[in-house]
């Protein structure tokens, strides 16, 4: 059906764009002089609305990066995900759609297992709309014109408190005189991608837009088990919208989408085993043994897997929006409303493995959500000024299940217990868990034009919000028996001790109060210094995926709910152009500190509970960061984007010890933990890792860029042939919530190629080459489940090629 429907899409776009009928080019909007946004000056004037009002990038005292379509699908990056190619501060995890993390500056959401209970740090923003989950936000980007990536708090702004950084992302609007544009791209693996969209007059005050996107990709990881290629990608998106323009101040636009992700994904594989301290005979090589298992590779590169588990990722997006701008005199008033749906069916192999230990993992969500933001800005002599009040409603409904195997006991359990599969075979845990989210606040942010080259902007907002939850552990043997507290058989305590019943009910309820003040200083024309401090809050969350518990297998209530973050930044920041050169160099120095950063916590026993949140102590994230792009003559341009980032845990004495601290005994009060990897050692309860770095963010990271080009003629049109290049390099990071030598992930680069043809009549041809020096590089590494020492990892993708046409008109 994918492959009919790639077929017709890329004939019916070619069809219209090269053989359309007469109408159609007589009302086709003239051909820009440029060739296209890729030749364009490093100086010409970026718009965007990162201050929710129309202003050119240089002139705003706000960190951003901004990143137009152009550049974006030269560099081959039509996901969220892959925005860190080109914006060194952003940082994107994903082990599947769900378990998603979007962070800058390494701040945003705890890494690891995600919770519904909790608010994201980084807004992902779509035409004005806010999407509440990181896993709603896994789409392919559809008709974008144009993505910012913001830094730092952003609360003041942006109906949703965002407390590191925003996403800014404009997808191109309906037009009144006739477009249509196309795409086609064929790679290797089997990649197939087709984009189109068609705009233009429906009547005199009413316009229309249509745009799809369709990508499909065979896996990069062979199931010897299956004989399937696995990590697929299969994505499908349409966005429709109407602009209603009854009369020259007054636009109201309406707009729909729809995204299905249906992907066999997404599976990590071996990569290495490291000591812990459990003993010797409880680590992995000796469970292995004991079952006469070998994985199929040892070399991850190899991309070879025996995941015996089904694998899916099933993820459709979803909503409709109504944006109303209307021009008063004296400003705008805007008035966005939404509705947003997510689905999520998921099927997991939760151990890893070929072998049969958790048979089934999977946590479908349904989750519906409505919005209501009305804003004005305007201006008043010399003074600008943006207001608004925000209003969000969130319902999330998860049902899962998690289902022991047949390897299940001898791998898990001990003594008699584990010769007997029967004890865990079947086991299985059903939850049901629900969670309401309502929020509301008023923001506003004026800019006071104190002299010519002085500028002041305060900026406050009010905030409230009220989370209510529900969780309800059912566990059943392989029999259907009920498995309970109060059950002495020791076959009972040995099931409970994997999967325990429990029932919740978190709340949490509260209002904060968020500030900024920014100074910027005109220099000269080309030159724009600020400073900005900001009291910023993430607000406070509750546990969704169940509670630890005490002795006797009770819930900790005092669990149920998270603190609030308590955030203060500084920023300076300089952006100067350089008119004699072509060129722009913007530099920003921050440091932000959090009090009771929100922190995940995991729990290494196999089918006990997953994680949970907790307030750590305090983290600090300080760096620099330069943007610089440079165009000296017509025929060659070039970027550069570097950042230093020093994110640290400043204070978190009680944090999950590493792999190679767990799984031993625990130490009693007083007793000395034995040293890490030591096979039937002793193992603290918990480990301070204060000063240790957080995880899942390069100290160092760089994204670079040139383009060369040079006059020339194919198939009777005159553009120009180019020669272009994108590559990104970090260093090593973490990826693990606390440092591990074995979830260390090496420093690693990018480099990407093309090279074409583009017309100056909306025609471009172009060969591509991703990872071209087949970099082997893991996206992220996870720690085994059971403390057996077992290292798992997600490969990123190898050299890939391929070739793309694009028509327009």
């Amino acid at each position: 059906m994918r492959n009919l429907l790639l077929g017709g899409v890329a004939a019916l776009v070619l069809g219209v764009l090269v053989g359309a009928p007469e109408a159609c080019a007589a009302s086709a909007p003239e051909a820009p002089d440029s060739v296209s946004e890729g030749a364009s000056s490093a100086l010409d004037e970026v718009i965007v609305t990162a201050r929710r009002r129309s202003e050119a990038a240089q002139d705003i005292p706000v960190a951003v990066s901004v990143l137009t379509a152009s550049r974006i699908e030269d560099a081959g990056v039509f996901t969220v995900g892959r925005l860190q190619q080109l914006a060194p501060s952003f940082q994107y995890f994903s082990s599947n759609p769900r378990n998603t993390t979007v962070n800058i500056r390494g701040l945003g959401v705890p890494f690891g297992l995600t919770s519904d209970g909790f608010e994201q740090g980084v807004g992902v923003y779509v035409d004005d709309v806010y999407y509440a989950r990181a896993a709603a936000a896994t789409f392919d980007f559809l008709d974008v014109a144009q993505v910012e990536v913001l830094r730092g708090p952003q609360g003041t702004l942006y109906g949703k408190n965002t407390t590191a950084g925003a996403i800014n992302i404009t997808t191109e609007s309906p037009t009144f005189a006739f477009e249509a544009k196309g795409e086609v791209t064929l790679g290797d693996l089997e990649f197939r991608q087709v984009k189109a969209a068609v705009s233009g007059p429906l009547t005199e005050t009413v316009a229309g837009r249509l745009a799809l996107s369709s990508t499909a990709r065979r896996g990069t990881i062979w199931n010897v088990r299956t004989q399937t290629w696995v990590n697929s990608q299969d994505n499908l998106g349409l966005r429709g919208q109407l602009l209603f323009r009854p009369r020259a101040d007054l636009d109201i636009l309406l707009a729909a989408d729809y995204s299905a992700q249906d992907p066999e994904c997404c599976a990590q594989i071996f990569v290495r085993t490291g000591a812990t301290q459990r003993p010797l005979a409880r680590q992995y090589a000796a469970l292995a043994t004991a079952q006469g298992y070998a994985v199929p590779s040892t070399n991850a590169f190899d991309r070879r897997t025996d995941l015996d588990a089904s694998l899916n990722a099933g993820n459709i997006i979803g909503g409709a929006s109504a944006r109303v701008k209307w021009d008063v005199g004296t400003g705008t008033l805007t008035s966005v409303t939404a509705w947003r749906f997510w689905d999520w069916k998921p099927e997991n192999d939760r151990d890893f493995l070929g072998l049969s230990i958790v048979r089934r993992s999977q946590n479908p969500s349904q989750q519906d959500q409505y919005q209501q933001e009305i804003r004005f800005d305007g201006s008043s002599g010399d003074f600008d000024y943006v207001a608004g009040l925000f209003a969000f409603h969130q319902r999330i409904d998860t049902q899962g299940t998690e289902e022991q195997g047949a390897n299940a006991s001898r791998w898990t359990l001990t003594g008699a217990l584990a010769a007997n599969p029967a004890v865990l075979d079947g086991l299985v845990a059903r939850n049901t868990q629900w969670l309401t989210n309502t929020s509301a606040a008023l923001f506003g942010q004026v800019s006071w034009k104190v002299t010519e080259a002085l500028t002041l902007q305060p900026g406050l907002r009010i905030n409230y919000d009220e989370k209510e939850g529900y969780y309800l552990r059912r566990v059943f043997d392989g029999q259907g028996a009920p498995v309970l507290f109060g059950q002495t058989d020791p076959v009972k305590v040995a099931q409970r001790s994997v999967y325990a019943p429990q029932q919740s009910a978190p709340r949490f309820s509260d209002w904060n109060l968020s500030y900024d003040l920014t100074a910027s200083y005109r220099f000269t024309g080309d030159i724009l210094g600020y400073a900005t401090y900001a009291k910023a809050f993430k607000t406070g969350g509750i546990n969704q995926n169940g509670l630890p518990t005490d002795a006797a297998g009770n819930p900790i209530l005092a669990a149920g709910t998270i603190r609030p973050e308590d955030v203060n930044h500084l920023e300076a920041g300089l952006k100067t152009r350089f008119p004699g050169l072509d060129a722009i160099v913007n530099l920003a120095l921050f440091r932000t500190e959090i009090r009771d950063y929100q922190a995940t916590v995991t729990n290494g026993q196999l089918g006990v509970l997953r994680g949970y949140l907790a307030n750590a102590g305090r983290v600090r994230s300080q760096g620099a960061e330069i943007d610089a792009s440079i165009a000296p003559t017509a025929f060659f341009s070039a970027y550069v984007n570097a950042a230093w980032t020093d994110a640290r845990y400043v204070r978190f004495v009680d944090a999950p010890c590493p792999p190679e601290l767990s799984g031993g005994t625990t130490a009693a009060s007083g007793q000395t933990p034995s040293s890490p990897g030591t096979p039937g050692g002793v193992s603290p309860a918990n480990c301070d890792i204060s000063g240790a770095r957080l995880p899942g963010v390069s100290e160092w990271a760089f994204t670079y860029g040139a383009e060369t080009r040079r006059p020339a003629a194919l198939f009777g049109r005159q553009g120009e042939v180019y020669l272009g290049l994108d590559g990104s390099w970090r260093s090593d990071f973490s990826s693990n919530a606390s440092p591990s030598a074995y979830t260390n992930v090496k420093a690693y680069g990018l480099v990407g190629l093309r090279a074409g043809f583009r017309a100056e009549e909306g025609l471009e041809v172009f060969a591509w080459v991703r990872n071209a020096l087949d970099a082997e590089y893991y996206e992220f590494l996870a720690v085994g489940p059971g403390n057996t020492g077992l290292i798992a990892g997600q490969p990123g993708d190898p050299r890939t090629v391929g070739l793309t046409l694009r028509l327009s008109r």
